[in-house]
């Protein structure tokens, strides 16, 4: 079955990660099926909404795969790798219809890095969430602090940024970075509102909300991030860290 499914209902797009054995982690694979399901998403006239979320209920997205990740220690080869993955994040970014990202279990890592890139973050009663970037040597390198500083309070951000915490939903709430707790059927009749007004006024408003953004700006604040990460990526604590989760 593919990394990744798509499916469509009641003028909803359903973009599932799906990697339940891998606690749906991100490989190459999948950032090419995510990349693909846009483009299929961006075109299709009978669909307003988009929503990004996991397989099963364990986890959204625990980030990379570091058991594919781990072969990379230059920070030329990781620019490789984080720059293939920010362009994808940068398109969740600017997408043309409203994104949710539905954190139906643990989300951390690049896996919050995802949640951040889309418009609206609702989460599942039960969930941890965490920037933990910092406790593996590395900060985020796919575009997620750089979306963070815009999505939520600058302090708060930083805090759960720096900090590299693994916090809960109703902190998440508390800080802005969730904007809603809800339960399956919550979201589905949360989304059922997207899908009332005709598809050209939805993209009319999302142009206008986008339109607040440089997004030349947003782009080198990106490649900014991206440095920095694939700097630390080459540097010894970063794979003694790696090397300490892989075998621990």
């Amino acid at each position: 079955m593919d990394k990744v499914l798509l499916e469509f209902k009641n003028e909803v797009a359903w973009l599932t990660i799906h990697r339940p054995e891998k606690r749906n982690a991100i490989d190459y694979d999948v950032m090419d099926l995510v990349d693909e399901k846009l483009n299929i998403v961006d075109l299709r006239n009978d669909i307003k909404v988009l929503v990004v979320t996991g397989e099963g209920t364990e986890a959204f997205c625990s980030g990379g795969d570091l058991s594919v990740f781990h072969n990379i220690h230059t920070k030329v080869e990781a620019e490789k790798m984080l720059s293939k993955m920010a362009k994808v994040l940068m398109r969740i970014f600017f997408f043309s219809k409203p994104t949710i990202a539905y954190l139906n279990g643990t989300a951390v890592g690049g896996g919050c890095e995802i949640a951040t890139a889309c418009d609206f973050r609702i989460a599942a009663k039960n969930v941890k969430l965490g920037f933990i970037q910092g406790k593996l040597g590395i900060t985020t390198g796919w575009g997620g602090s750089t979306y963070l500083l815009e999505r939520i309070n600058r302090k708060e951000a930083l805090q759960l940024l720096m900090t590299a915490e693994v916090f809960d939903a109703k902190k998440g709430l508390e800080v802005g970075f969730i904007d809603y707790i809800y339960d399956c059927a919550q979201l589905q009749s949360w989304l059922a509102r997207f899908t009332k007004p005709p598809l050209g006024v939805i993209l009319a408003y999302k142009q206008r909300y986008l339109a607040k953004y440089d997004q030349e700006e947003i782009h080198h604040r990106v490649l900014a991030e991206i440095d920095s990460c694939s700097s630390l990526w080459e540097t010894p604590e970063h794979h003694e860290a790696v090397a300490h989760f892989i075998n621990k």
